[in-house]
């Protein structure tokens, strides 16, 4: 018996010894892509979990029971803000009790806040459907808007966890590098598109055009987040008569039923684009995301010469 308590004992203290100083830190992120991102600024000093799929409309979102359980015991939340999640990230927070991810304290982190906004609203008006105060939110389409939100986010991490602080400086300094490289890459890739006139069926893409060059010509629904009728459909065929379009790009979260009307209509290429991290089988991490927009858009460009 003495022996037996020996060796308990000692595997007591063998797995005393093997358990990390302290827990991960646990981080809600409400998109797939700053899940991703935290991810790699973390590694395995983070537990992320994500609110929402690439599947999904990040606008529609309900604040469920599972989620709010994952709210309240965050310490820390990462959301792309600029009225993105206001819809459910509101009702999410109150119905969590966690004081410390409320708006306001160093565990709520809100990319937007980092990265200049474009299509900044001069008047509102709820009559124009989904429009957000803010600006478009859309913000991780532009690769060298993740480098700035990687910043900002990496020394957020050593703030909320300064036991790791060292760390997570590392982390950062090596994404960067790789990021930095990445982008050299893309922009070479790129150079082609410069110029190529899109349709969107959604207006979210800005960041991605305002990066590579290409030229919006014709949105698709006829206010943010309205379904287009076949009407209107008709009504952007006839301006695509003056202004042609090389290609209609939507989201893989969305219904492409708009896009395929005019891709039969019109014979513009169709470019079903991943969006964000897990919008398609390569788009698995936020390298991937870039590598497979940027094959898509070219492959699609290049076809429609």
């Amino acid at each position: 018996m003495k022996r037996f308590m020996t060796v308990i004992a000692g595997l007591a203290t063998a797995f005393a010894c093997a358990a990390p100083a302290h827990a991960a830190l646990r981080v809600l992120a409400c998109e797939p892509e700053w899940g991703a991102l935290v991810q790699e600024l973390g590694g395995p000093l983070v537990d992320v979990s994500v609110a929402t799929t690439a599947l999904q409309d990040p606008h529609q979102i309900q604040a469920r029971p599972s989620l709010i359980a994952r709210a309240r015991n965050a310490d820390l939340l990462v959301c792309t803000g600029a009225e993105l999640e206001i819809g459910w990230l509101p009702v999410l927070l109150q119905q969590s009790g966690n004081a410390k991810v409320q708006p306001g304290q160093p565990a709520h982190f809100l990319a937007a806040d980092v990265v200049p906004k474009i299509e900044v609203p001069t008047q509102l008006d709820r009559s124009q459907g989904d429009v957000h105060a803010a600006g478009n939110p859309h913000i991780q389409t532009d690769p060298r808007n993740i480098a700035l939100v990687a910043n900002a986010l990496g020394a957020r991490l050593q703030q909320i966890d300064a036991a790791n602080a060292a760390a997570y400086a590392t982390r950062l300094q090596d994404f960067q590098q790789r990021w930095q490289q990445a982008l050299a890459r893309w922009n070479a890739q790129a150079a082609p598109l410069k110029g190529v006139a899109v349709a969107s069926q959604h207006k979210a893409f800005g960041y991605l055009y305002n990066w590579l060059g290409v030229v919006e010509v014709a949105v698709l629904e006829p206010k943010p987040g309205v379904e287009p009728s076949v009407a209107y459909l008709q009504q952007v065929l006839t301006s695509l008569k003056a202004k042609p379009a090389r290609l209609v790009v939507y989201a893989a979260y969305q219904d492409p039923r708009p896009s395929n009307w005019l891709q039969q209509n019109a014979g513009v290429p169709v470019v079903k684009l991943p969006f964000t991290v897990g919008g398609s089988e390569r788009a698995k991490d936020l390298f991937g995301l870039f590598d497979d927009t940027l094959e898509r858009l070219l492959a699609a460009g290049t076809a429609s010469k």
